[in-house]
């Protein structure tokens, strides 16, 4: 498979022009792309060839972390000492999702680290936003780069360049020209994300979530697990919740298990449409709480989370005072999460959350259906799960 990215040369939007999720700007579809994280990892493999081979190739194969193996065109591709440094660049191809980052030039300085046996160091440079804020499972004062795509560009540099890693190390800096204009269409500094974008992604692809496509292929899927006689199904939010999910319910058919994306409402009324006598939902504590606020759609565009909600399941567990407060100050529902893990008191935490999120989708998608929803933590491990029937609902 190859990544067909837009010529480099292309002119870049204008920075009045915010392409919001959904709003239409580009064509709707179907069609996948790539995201920020593998085309970095894509340019820090190509990097390590040019350090290597004293030539940046025109592409290069990469790992993604969902296993797919995928050819990448790299561009602007050179070797700034021999032996020591070289550059390149992979622009990146959203696909068909209206994505603010579609044709970023994802760029990456690799350079060797004499006498530092294996240590593979990241740092963003200009255009990668740095944190400023807990919250996002990152390390405050340090680059944008989420845990899957930094484990993601050390396999490909190790799948290359392990026998210079077996004397010196490699540090690789990502910096994406005009990330700092692309990071004021997303919601990066509200997050306390600042001066440029998040190397994000947790399978490498990009699914076009916000269009009627996808909506449509989550309802295909539901109705294929009812053509072939399952009694259950399983809602998840994306590949990670999926995973957990299938974990926990082994004994269910692969059918079953339908990733919903954002897609609350259309996936609910499918399933009820259907009959499945049996719907579960896998999720974490974001999306978890959009759906205890009822939201039929839990895009990130489409409304934030409702830090009431979080603050209220955090007095009813026992959390302090001060903690509430910030709680309901704080920009992301995984501050809450982080924070009442570290009291101990995150499992009570989340079985507040879940049965809330029970009652809501119960209330606004009513049927003879059993709901149950099961809950995650950031690396896809168990928290709990609630049964509607705990709750004699």
């Amino acid at each position: 498979m190859t990544a067909h990215a837009p010529s480099p040369d292309a002119p870049a939007a204008p920075p009045s022009a915010k392409v919001r999720k959904g709003d239409g700007r580009r064509a709707r579809g179907n069609r996948t792309g790539f995201t920020t994280g593998a085309c970095a990892a894509a340019a820090a493999r190509a990097a390590a060839l040019g350090v290597l081979c004293g030539r940046v190739p025109e592409t290069v194969s990469c790992q993604l972390p969902n296993g797919q193996e995928v050819r990448f065109a790299v561009h602007a591709g050179e070797v700034l000492e021999a032996g020591t440094c070289a550059r390149a660049v992979v622009v990146k191809d959203a696909g068909d999702d209206p994505d603010a980052t579609h044709g970023a030039h994802m760029t990456a300085e690799v350079r060797v680290l004499r006498h530092h046996a294996g240590e593979i160091v990241l740092k963003g440079g200009v255009g990668v936003g740095v944190v400023t804020k807990e919250g996002l499972g990152l390390e405050v004062g340090g680059p944008a780069i989420n845990p899957v795509p930094r484990r993601n560009i050390a396999d490909n540099l190790r799948a290359v360049a392990g026998e210079l890693l077996a004397a010196d190390g490699l540090e690789v800096t990502l910096s994406v020209p005009g990330g700092a204009d692309m990071a004021k269409k997303t919601l990066n500094a509200r997050l306390g994300i600042l001066g440029g974008i998040s190397i994000l992604g947790t399978t490498g692809i990009v699914r076009p979530y916000s269009t009627a496509a996808f909506r449509a292929s989550v309802i295909q899927a539901i109705d294929v697990a009812a053509r072939q006689g399952q009694t259950s199904v399983v809602f998840t939010t994306g590949g990670r919740t999926e995973k957990f999910a299938m974990g926990q319910l082994p004994e269910l058919d692969e059918a079953c298990f339908v990733q919903m994306g954002d897609f609350v409402k259309a996936a609910f009324s499918r399933a009820i449409k259907r009959q499945l006598p049996r719907i579960y939902v896998g999720a974490m504590v974001g999306k978890l709480t959009k759906m205890c606020q009822g939201l039929a759609v839990t895009h990130a565009w489409k409304a934030e989370v409702d830090r009431d909600i979080l603050a209220a399941a955090a007095a009813e567990v026992g959390a302090p005072e001060d903690l509430i407060a910030e709680i309901r100050a704080a920009e992301t529902a995984r501050f809450a999460a982080e924070r009442l893990a570290a009291l101990g008191l995150s499992v009570g935490f989340h079985r507040c959350l879940a049965a809330r999120a029970i009652r809501t989708l119960k209330r606004q998608y009513p049927g003879p259906y059993q709901l149950a929803v099961l809950v995650c933590d950031f690396e896809g491990r168990y928290i709990c799960r609630v049964d509607e029937t705990e709750l004699g609902a």
